[in-house]
């Protein structure tokens, strides 16, 4: 499977650009509004990486009852089970390269009333 063209999905933080969609990988560019996080979320087999693009994005990851803060400044890999989410401080667009599992989200919390749900949506 290959995704013929990209394809925007709003989101209520913004949305998200899939480029590249195949049987091994998927492309997404993601677009945060100033002030607006993705859900906190988690996911059982996808595995992520989060390379900044444009803006300022910083990469929540929840271990512990702890929260480290990442501003991307680089590639960042998020591993299966690792509680996450995307911060924008400003307009910002982060690059994520995953393995295909979209519909591998398990949301914990949602600032917009979507965590009790499993979704492909972030």
């Amino acid at each position: 499977m290959t995704s013929p063209e990209p394809q925007f999905t709003p989101t209520p933080w913004g949305g998200e650009t899939l480029l590249r969609h195949t049987d091994e990988y998927v492309v997404k560019i993601l677009h945060l509004n100033a002030g607006c996080r993705t859900s906190l979320q988690y996911h059982r087999v996808k595995r992520e990486t989060m390379i900044p693009g444009s803006g300022r994005a910083i990469l929540e990851i929840h271990r512990n009852g702890e929260v480290e803060e990442h501003v991307l400044v680089g590639p960042q890999e998020v591993l299966p089970g690792t509680v996450h989410r995307l911060v924008a401080s400003n307009d910002a667009e982060v690059v994520e390269v995953s393995s295909p599992e979209l519909g591998d989200v398990v949301r914990v919390a949602d600032d917009y009333g979507r965590a009790d749900s499993l979704s492909a949506g972030k």
